[in-house]
């Protein structure tokens, strides 16, 4: 059984601190907890575990981390550095055999604040303007898209640009995280759309107004939320580590008559590992999300939160080399 964190409030609030920030990334140990959730700094480090988990059977979500970008710098150099990623993930892809679903194995998930949401009045704009030029080039290169669920104060913004998106690239998929007190009526409207929906539980810290704080009851969400999208028209995602919640995919895939090509499972990145090789063994479509690149502590702290096992990794690490 996944037991909740009882440090995750004290960690999430940590993943916003900056001095928190300076302390953790110092640490020399600290490089083999990154190590262990994230790919590399750069697409060179990136790209061979990336062909490693292809050529295994298992399909790629590549998010170049980075988020609440608040200069036009940076939103325009994550842009050049993701159009660069599809181009080579793509590129990668051909080398390898083809495949006999019609699903791409390669995709890219992305965050609206690192392209630039958050520039001020003109910011959703200019995050939508850089959405189309990411679709365009996916497109071109038979590459996914999903766009990531962010803080509850982004959630409408983020699905209207994916609304208005998806009437060009209906392929274009959405993370909805099922903590929030409206996701199931979330998943309805965006099922009855035909949307590809990644179904989460969230990890971000929310207020109680917005978002569930009982286990049972978050838990309880996502089984309403996966039965929802099972039923409709879109493409889920199952996202998940908890058992629980994966047995429960597996179920009502089965009675919904899913199966690979339908749904697919996806699974974190040095989370698992033996699990998911598991579910691609069965037969089970299951998709990595691979983060890359150096602005990873609070993509770190987020996982730290989220299951005690992976703090118990972090203290070990800074044990073993104290």
């Amino acid at each position: 059984m996944i037991r909740i964190n009882p440090l995750r409030p004290v960690i999430l609030a940590a993943a916003g601190s900056d001095r928190m920030k300076r302390t953790i990334t110092k640490v020399p140990a600290t490089a083999a907890v990154v190590k262990r959730f994230v790919a590399g700094e750069t697409r060179a480090e990136l790209l061979p575990v990336v062909r490693e988990l292809l050529a295994g059977g298992r399909t790629v979500s590549v998010d170049f981390l980075g988020e609440y970008t608040t200069e036009r710098g940076m939103a325009d150099a994550a842009v050049t550095e993701y159009l660069a990623l599809i181009g080579e993930l793509a590129a990668l892809d051909r080398t390898l055999p083809d495949s006999a679903s019609t699903v791409p194995r390669v995709e890219v998930s992305l965050k609206l604040s690192a392209l630039g949401q958050f520039l001020g009045a003109d910011g959703p704009a200019i995050a939508a303007e850089n959405l189309h030029k990411l679709c365009a080039k996916a497109a071109e290169s038979q590459v996914w898209v999903t766009v990531d669920a962010e803080d509850h104060t982004t959630t409408e913004e983020t699905v209207a640009a994916v609304r208005e998106m998806r009437s060009e690239f209906p392929w274009l998929g959405l993370a909805v995280q099922t903590y929030l007190r409206d996701a199931v009526a979330r998943c309805r409207d965006l099922s009855a759309e035909g949307t590809r929906i990644r179904l989460c539980k969230g990890a971000y810290q929310e207020p109680e107004t917005v978002a569930y704080r009982k286990r049972a009851e978050v838990d309880a969400s996502y089984l309403e939320c996966l039965d929802v999208i099972m039923r409709g028209d879109g493409y889920p995602m199952v996202a998940t580590h908890d058992p629980a919640m994966l047995d429960a995919g597996l179920r009502e895939s089965a009675e919904k008559y899913r199966g690979p090509g339908d749904f697919e499972f996806q699974m974190l990145y040095g989370i698992r590992d033996a699990e998911q090789r598991r579910l691609v063994g069965e037969g089970q479509a299951l998709r990595v999300y691979v983060p890359y690149g150096g602005q990873w502590y609070g993509y770190l702290m987020r996982r730290l939160a989220e299951r005690p096992a992976n703090v118990g990794f972090f203290l070990r690490a800074l044990t073993e080399r104290s």
